[in-house]
């Protein structure tokens, strides 16, 4: 089975670093976050594994933290949608 990976540095968010890895038909492998809440983050990833990457992305885009313009799951939509048009190896 063909995979998808990538490793997304963050922005304006406590987690430095997402990797995100998805099969060829844009289902979501593993998740794994770099810095940030390390209990919810563990949440979220095993919530998103299994699902798909454009299902994903239409529930976390624009959460934000706080007063931050930003989150952990809008960081994580954003290196979705660069996984998503990536190709499988």
């Amino acid at each position: 089975m063909a995979v998808k990976h990538i490793q997304y540095e963050t922005s304006g968010t406590c987690s430095r670093l997402i990797d995100v890895t998805a099969d060829e038909n844009n289902i979501i492998q593993q998740v794994f976050f770099l810095g940030g809440c390390n209990g919810n983050l563990q949440g979220i990833s095993r919530l998103v594994c299994g699902q798909h990457i454009d299902d994903v992305i239409s529930k976390i885009r624009g959460i934000k933290c706080g007063a931050k313009t930003t989150s952990c799951p809008d960081q994580l939509a954003n290196a979705l949608e660069q996984l998503k048009n990536a190709k499988a190896e």
